[in-house]
């Protein structure tokens, strides 16, 4: 059985925001605008992905 994956996408700088969500975005494996990571999909992942939804784009 195959995992489910999700893909996640940086569409804004993080520069300006606070520490804690420029850390989340580390988190996700997201260094450059538009880079592309495909993770896990878990609710560990999803947190993430939800905290700095302003910021990224899943695909």
């Amino acid at each position: 059985m195959s995992k489910k994956t999700v893909k996640v996408m940086l569409v804004r700088s993080p520069n300006g925001t606070r520490q804690s969500h420029r850390d989340t975005v580390l988190g996700l494996g997201l260094k450059k605008m538009n880079q592309t990571r495909e993770l896990e999909d878990t609710p560990a992942v999803r947190g993430m992905i939800n905290k700095v939804s302003y910021l990224v784009k899943v695909v």
